[in-house]
């Protein structure tokens, strides 16, 4: 009985951790500015219902903020653990590419790490590798599995 193992769809894999690191710098330079409470006051035609609860502008800005922290939070420190499991070189590259505040480029990071062109995308591609397993969102192809 032969024994199928999925390949790797490369392409998706790769936009996959991409989409990732971009949403994790994202998290890292941005507060949405939605979450802010409004200073001007707002007026309605309609009255309130006729609850007791109380119900502002500040303390919902305040608990979505709270919510938004916590989500953030998480999400980073799951990128934190992910990229901790990469060999030191791996690790380099990933952080210097995806995750400072100023992105460096690819040239920039191979000539400061004293890598070769090929030698330095061939680490990337391994850094990536590992990093979408260790995310777990790598993606698989729908066909062309190997058969062992």
């Amino acid at each position: 009985m032969k024994k199928v193992i999925p390949k790797i769809d490369e392409k998706k894999t790769k936009a996959a951790l991409e989409y990732a690191l971009f949403k994790y710098r994202d998290y890292l330079m941005t507060l949405p500015t939605d979450l802010m409470p409004t200073i001007t006051p707002a007026y309605s035609l309609i009255s309130p219902s006729n609850t007791n609860e109380f119900n502002s502008k500040t303390e919902n800005v305040a608990l979505e903020r709270v919510q938004y922290e916590t989500a953030r939070n998480a999400y980073m420190e799951k990128i934190h653990h992910a990229v901790a499991t990469l060999k030191s070189d791996e690790r380099q590259i990933i952080i210097q590419r995806y995750l400072l505040e100023d992105m460096y480029y690819d040239v920039d990071i191979w000539i400061e790490l004293g890598f070769g062109k090929t030698n330095y995308y061939k680490k990337k591609w391994q850094a990536m590798l590992r990093l979408a397993f260790a995310l777990k969102i790598e993606v698989y192809q729908q066909r062309n599995a190997v058969a062992i």
